[in-house]
Order: C-alpha cells, then sequence, then structure tokens
C-alpha cells in the first residue's frame, strides 16, 4: 500500500470532518516559526496605513508575502484539497484580533454574511498567539453544519449586529479550541461557532483564510468584499472563469505566480 502525502487526511479523519463539520487542533509551524510570523504581523501589517481592503485586518493575503504564505500553507491546502478536490482558491481572509477587554461574538454560522453561489467554503483558524479559553479561544459546537440556524438581532456588549437563533444553539455540546501558536483548525461554512469577551490580560490574534473552489462564483462587488477585490488561485486550476483572479504578492511561490489575471 502506497504511503499517503504529508498532511493529506486519512480516511477517518476527512469523515470526522463530514460528520463533525471541524477538525483539529492541527500542526501548521512550531512556535518558534510563529513567533517570527507574529514580530512580522506586529511590525508591518497591523501598523500599515495601506492595505487593499478597508480595513487593516481583511485580505491582507493580497498585499503581504508572509500573510499569502501563511494562508496557502501546504498543511492546510493540502487536507483542504481532500475534502473538496484539488482546485482551491482563496477569496478572503480575516485577521481576528481582540485586545484584552475585546468583545464578545456571538453564536453565528459563517454563510449568512457572505455572497457566495454557492455557499461551500473552508476555513482555516491559525493561532498566531497562544490561544486559551481565558483570552477568547473559538467555540464550537460539532455537528452543528447540519441545520441552517436562523438569525436574530443580537445582544447588547456584542461586536455582531445579528446572531444564530438561540433555539437552535446546543451550548452543552460546545467545544472550546485552544491553540499553542502555530496551530490550526479547520471548519465548514455553517459550523456554529462564537467567542466570549476577552477577560483576560492578554490579546488574542488569529487568521482565517477562507477558501473555496473555482466553480463557486465569489460576488466580490457586495459586502464584505470591495472594489478592486480579486481571489487568488492556491491550488490546481480555474476551469470555469467566474472569477476575478490576481497574481500572489510579489515572492510568492513560482507555481502560483504563473496563474494568469482574469
Amino acid at each position: 500500500m502506497s504511503t499517503p502525502p504529508a498532511n493529506s487526511l486519512i480516511h477517518e479523519e476527512a469523515e470526522h470532518f463530514r460528520q463533525q463539520g471541524y477538525l483539529g487542533p492541527l500542526q501548521l509551524c512550531s512556535e518558534s516559526e510563529m513567533a517570527a510570523i507574529r514580530a512580522h504581523i506586529d511590525e508591518h501589517v497591523l501598523t500599515s496605513k495601506e492595505h487593499p481592503a478597508p480595513s487593516r485586518l481583511h485580505c491582507r493575503h493580497l498585499d503581504d508575502r508572509v500573510i499569502y504564505d501563511l494562508c496557502a500553507h501546504p498543511a492546510i491546502l493540502s487536507r483542504m484539497a481532500n475534502l473538496i478536490g484539488p482546485d482551491l482558491m482563496i477569496w478572503s481572509s480575516n485577521f481576528w484580533l481582540k485586545e484584552a477587554g475585546g468583545l464578545e461574538i456571538p453564536w453565528h454560522q459563517d454563510a449568512g454574511y457572505w455572497n457566495l453561489e454557492p455557499p461551500l467554503n473552508l476555513s482555516a483558524w491559525i493561532a498566531i498567539d497562544e490561544v486559551t479559553a481565558e483570552n477568547s479561544c473559538v467555540q464550537i459546537i460539532p455537528g452543528s453544519h447540519r441545520t441552517v440556524a436562523p438569525s436574530v438581532p443580537s445582544h447588547e456588549g456584542t461586536s455582531f449586529a445579528k446572531k444564530a437563533d438561540p433555539e437552535f444553539v446546543d451550548t452543552s455540546k460546545a467545544v472550546k479550541m485552544e491553540l499553542r501558536p502555530g496551530e490550526f483548525f479547520l471548519f465548514n461554512e455553517r459550523m456554529l461557532h462564537y467567542s466570549s469577551a476577552n477577560h483576560s490580560n492578554r490579546r488574542r490574534l488569529g487568521v482565517a483564510p477562507r477558501i473555496t473552489a473555482p466553480f463557486v462564483k465569489v460576488y466580490n462587488d457586495r459586502s464584505p468584499l470591495f472594489a478592486g477585490h480579486s481571489c487568488i488561485m492556491v491550488s490546481g486550476e480555474d476551469r470555469f472563469g467566474l472569477n476575478r483572479l490576481s497574481h500572489p504578492p510579489p515572492g510568492a511561490s513560482r507555481s502560483q505566480e504563473n496563474k494568469t489575471t482574469s
């Protein structure tokens, strides 16, 4: 029997993702490697006065090679390819920065916030800092991706205007995704997830690349995207021509720089 490629999923892992909607924690890089990336983020990314999106925390894979390489890391892409195939396209990324005292993010499903058709997405939540229950790690409800939870107005003290209807949220099943720097977990577009207010004296920083297949139409002229937005093929090829594509930022791997702009 042949040995599976590095970072590929065995059958049991892929089945766990399909049944539970998530997988992890998984290792992307060592803590020392992440320390160097963290220093770059603190010194060059979070302080940048120019960025492609209106927010400095959104889509920084478009203008910063270190962030692009982090979002398109083989440890992520090889596993995603086992789940939705080898043709993969990054359409968004978000830094999740929660300083000490940062607000709660209520229970929600990401699919309700995005303009994708069909609404297929895989996310990786990558820990830049140490992420614990004390400084507001993400919490998930395994298997919740099998039900679409209606949105209702959120309560005071949260950073989202809407939240999942509490009737559809069984918090007794919640799992706290505590991560060391350099670890990540995968989840899909309908996984119910949440993070509490940060009651510690430590910030919590992670980055979440959003990846889909090129047969999905990304409406880049609609919120939460922006004028000038584009997607980047990170694996395989685009056989559909539905989306505006761009090159990775300067210094990205030669194989990706060969992708053409549509």
